[in-house]
């Protein structure tokens, strides 16, 4: 395994000084920026997404009473945030949903500073509406986990994207694991996990290792006999995949080891902190999306990518993203330009579209069956992704 100080800058361990691309959110401003670190009054709009459905939304509050948590020993259970975005029957009904609420927005905002305001951000504005009726049919199941330190709020654009493209979308949060998870109960759950990590002796497997037991909660609770969602019977059971970011990337792969239900996986930029067994993932395919420079190019600072890669025994890809950053893979881009933050080399438009254009293409292949040949090597019209050990 790598070290923490390796993860600290690329799986986003406690890592309050790498967040400002990591907020989450949002497209063109609706006022002029006055510069890095300038106030925006107006929310930020999230890019529209591009599949044919419009997208239906709902919050999911879980506890899974039959383990501890391992931050917080003493707590009832292990507590987990379920945001669904699915294909809606229709456009229009239902009320706008939120992106997060205040206190959660307000938390992160204070480790971004910069003019951030965490009201602001709470208010930037979605495409989905809330507990509208789903669309007829079955329809696959992706769960999303975001990187450590930030909340599943921060993968909305593609959680939209891909629920208009018709897939059931669960993104999770992770209990004591960012810097602000609200429950319906009015508590807010902070970042003990922070703590531990940041010298505190806990290895980052601890974090794989107990979301990969979250999500096989959450399936569970989906897919399980006695679904809690109740439209679940939307669900397509025998085709689910999963993708994160960073150490939610990492924790993917660590799911489908645990988890056979499980069938296809993305880790888009996280450091892995578990070896795969020596079976591997028995098959199943794996996608590998990060950065096109010395960290996750073959050879480099992450050895861990190499490692996986070797133990990956199905159909597998190592794509790397010219000009992208470690936030690249989530809002993060949208919400830099949004607030006059520093910009990373590849536009926001184009961090976008290349992370929903290869996701959505894994899932196509792997969940639908429809072949998808961006995936089988450079395009013209995707420039900047490089195919590794081809």
């Amino acid at each position: 395994m790598i070290r923490f100080t390796r993860a600290a800058a690329a799986a986003v361990l406690v890592c309050s000084l790498a967040l400002p691309v990591g907020v989450a959110t949002a497209a063109v401003p609706d006022t002029p920026s006055a510069g890095a670190g300038a106030q925006v009054v107006r929310p930020a709009v999230l890019p529209a997404p591009t599949g044919p459905y419009a997208v239906g939304s709902t919050v999911l509050p879980l506890v899974d009473r039959s383990r501890t948590d391992p931050w917080v020993p003493a707590a009832d259970g292990r507590a987990l945030m379920v945001t669904l975005h699915y294909p809606a029957a229709r456009r229009g009904g239902g009320s706008p949903a939120p992106y997060a609420t205040r206190e959660e927005a307000r938390l992160l905002a204070e480790q971004l500073g910069s003019g951030v305001s965490g009201d602001v951000l709470a208010r930037t504005r979605t495409h989905s509406r809330t507990d509208v009726r789903p669309a007829p049919g079955r329809h696959p199941l992706v769960l999303l986990s975001p990187g450590f330190s930030v909340s599943r709020w921060t993968l909305t654009n593609l959680a939209e994207d891909l629920a208009s493209r018709g897939y059931v979308v669960a993104s999770v949060d992770h209990a004591y694991e960012s810097y602000g998870i609200s429950l319906p109960d009015g508590r807010t759950l902070t970042c003990v996990a922070c703590a531990a990590l940041d010298g505190g002796g806990v290895h980052g497997s601890v974090v794989t290792s107990t979301r990969a037991a979250d999500m096989r909660h959450v399936l569970d609770r989906l897919i399980g006999p006695k679904p809690v969602w109740r439209y679940a019977d939307v669900i397509d059971a025998r085709h689910v995949g999963m993708a994160g970011h960073s150490i939610g990337g990492a924790s993917a792969a660590t799911a489908m080891a645990a988890d056979p239900r499980i069938d296809a996986g993305i880790n888009m930029d996280g450091a892995f902190w578990e070896d795969l067994p020596a079976e591997g993932l028995r098959g199943r395919p794996f996608l590998m999306l990060g950065t096109h420079d010395s960290t996750h190019l073959p050879g480099g600072q992450d050895t861990s990518w190499d490692r996986t890669w070797s133990a990956l025994d199905g159909w597998k890809r190592w794509i790397t993203v010219a000009g992208a950053e470690h936030f690249t893979f989530s809002d993060g881009p949208v919400i830099e330009r949004h607030f006059g933050l520093p910009q990373p080399e590849l536009p926001a438009d184009r961090a976008v579209a290349v992370t929903r254009t290869y996701v959505a293409a894994f899932f196509d292949q792997h969940l639908r069956g429809i072949p998808r040949p961006v995936l089988d090597g450079p395009t013209a019209a995707n420039p900047e992704v490089h195919f590794q050990h081809r």
